[in-house]
């Protein structure tokens, strides 16, 4: 039996099978980059499904990347979502940034499906939840009351997913180890984004010092 025949019998469960070949789809963008593209036929193969099945439960490349970006994204939500009181913006945007590192198939998802056009993708499927916190976060003093709210949700997203797209790349030609990048990015972004801090998040930081010394 060939290789492309050897899962297509009626015993293969279609459950199984979609999230094979959605796991097969995110391998091959973790191999060969966004930029690589995605060839249906070849996620069958990498797969080791009959390549009809492909067609059969997906109909194209776009209905197989968003159900793969479904599946992967909440996973995503629940890893970047910090629970309980409010949380200093730094800490948020250092969360949000190793979270979506952990994450990353997600995100390469979401750009080749912006990349492919797609009208129904939300880059920010957290998009109003986000907002509220950040809301909630300039009410209480954690932020800035002259902060645009849009432009600093816009910007942290942008970071991380340019960063995590890129990051393999940019640590080889940085000549570092791509966890050490990670720590040191984070750690940065965690420093810049304390310059959108309210006066409750100084308060806190300024006793804190007080207490230590």
């Amino acid at each position: 039996m060939g290789k492309n025949e050897k899962a297509s019998g009626p015993s293969m469960d279609s459950e199984l099978t979609a999230q094979t070949l959605e796991r097969a789809a995110r391998e091959l963008l973790e191999r060969d980059g966004v930029l690589g593209g995605l060839n249906l036929r070849e996620v069958a193969d990498h797969a080791g499904v009959n390549r009809g099945l492909v067609y059969h439960y997906f109909g194209s490349r776009r209905d197989l990347l968003r159900s793969a970006l479904r599946r992967n994204v909440r996973e995503r939500i629940a890893a970047i979502r910090i629970q309980g009181s409010p949380t200093p913006f730094a800490e948020r945007a250092r969360h949000v940034l190793k979270g979506s590192i952990r994450y990353a198939s997600a995100l390469r998802l979401a750009v080749l499906l912006l990349l492919d056009g797609d009208a129904q993708l939300r880059l920010m499927p957290d998009l109003e939840r986000t907002q509220e916190l950040l809301r909630r976060d300039r009410e209480e003093g954690l932020l800035d009351d002259d902060v645009d709210l849009v432009a600093l949700h816009a910007t942290l997203q942008s970071l991380t997913v340019g960063y995590v797209l890129a990051r393999s790349r940019l640590a080889k030609e940085f000549g570092v180890g791509v966890r050490e990048l990670d720590d040191r990015v984070v750690a940065l972004t965690e420093r810049l984004s304390t310059a959108v801090d309210g006066p409750s998040r100084d308060s806190s930081a300024n006793s804190a010092s007080s207490f230590k010394d």
